[in-house]
């Protein structure tokens, strides 16, 4: 039950490491950075979520899972547009890395603002507490599994658009910066969808965001553009309602050990999958399509089977 200091942790961990990157001498420098950095996130994910997860059940999981997405994406945004703007003038990328220190440090004082406006920890839990996690909830945490790992990392569609020539070096920032705009936005639909109409929902964005791969990997640079859009409202689905299941399926007193659990395995099988379809590239890029489609598809199957299990559930807490 410690989620703010370990929260706080997390954001103070990125704050220390993300300037580090301004000075680091080699690539193997640069990638224990990362790692750390990625640690970072792991560590704070977890507590930031079971605080969301209680302020969101009084506004709809939902939506307010969809405005914590929408509000990250607008820095993913502003991120990489102030690494072309500095990369662009200094023709370095150092500078770009100090100046995101400040965005860090904001990010870490938002929290502490947070905790002393309201350092109480979250409400007790209701009266309906579980003592070990549902078995709904693996079954769903599998569903988020392979929907991860045929879920394509965008590093490997940028390679892809630099290596085939589709896009200048330059354009791929850009088109990320695009999607996370997409990503933002469609949080904020999905997220109020979801309220509405549960876990069909989820099962539509994941269909969507398996239509990014033929046309990224397989099509023109047109192509491409609309497979990053569909790529984005994926993630944005996920951002809003994977969440915000959990939050409606898990007692208060097991959503710490649930949201690890689900960041945990959702982490892994991302790496896994990411891994599998970065060797297929080398091989076959209709089978690197064909395995992310088929690991996909086959997690919205598992999400539309839990649609009426799920809202049960939800009735029966």
């Amino acid at each position: 039950k410690a989620y703010w200091p370990i929260a706080l942790a997390g954001y103070a961990l990125n704050l220390l490491v993300v300037p580090l990157l301004a000075v680091a001498v080699s690539w193997q420098a640069a990638a224990l950075l990362i790692v750390v950095e990625r640690t970072g996130k792991a560590l704070r994910g977890p507590a930031r979520d079971v605080l969301l997860s209680e302020a969101t059940g009084k506004i709809g999981h939902g939506w307010g899972f969809g405005v914590h997405a929408a509000m990250d994406q607008t820095g993913a945004v502003a991120g990489p547009l102030l690494m072309v703007a500095t990369i662009a003038r200094q023709h370095h990328f150092a500078p770009a890395f100090l100046r995101l220190a400040v965005p860090a440090a904001l990010a870490f004082v938002a929290m502490a603002v947070a905790y002393l406006v309201d350092p109480t920890r979250v409400a007790p839990p209701p009266p309906k507490e579980q003592k070990e996690l549902p078995a709904l909830f693996w079954t769903y945490v599998a569903g988020a599994g392979l929907l991860a790992c045929g879920f394509a990392d965008f590093p490997l569609l940028g390679f892809h658009l630099q290596k085939t020539g589709l896009a200048a070096p330059e354009t791929v920032p850009l088109l990320y910066a695009g999607a996370m705009a997409v990503n933002g936005a469609t949080a904020l639909l999905f997220g109020k969808l979801y309220d509405r109409y549960g876990m069909n929902i989820l099962v539509i964005g994941t269909v969507i965001s398996a239509l990014s791969l033929p046309l990224g990997f397989l099509g023109g640079f047109n192509a491409v553009v609309v497979a990053v859009v569909c790529w984005a409202a994926g993630l944005g689905a996920q951002d809003a309602s994977l969440r915000a299941g959990i939050a409606q399926v898990v007692s208060m007193n097991k959503r710490g050990s649930a949201f690890g659990a689900f960041n945990g395995v959702f982490g892994v099988m991302w790496f896994v999958g990411s891994a599998v379809m970065g060797a297929l590239y080398d091989h076959s890029l209709v089978a690197l399509v064909a395995f992310g489609m088929a690991t996909q598809l086959a997690g919205a199957f598992v999400f539309w089977r839990l649609r009426r299990p799920l809202a049960a559930a939800i009735a029966a807490n």
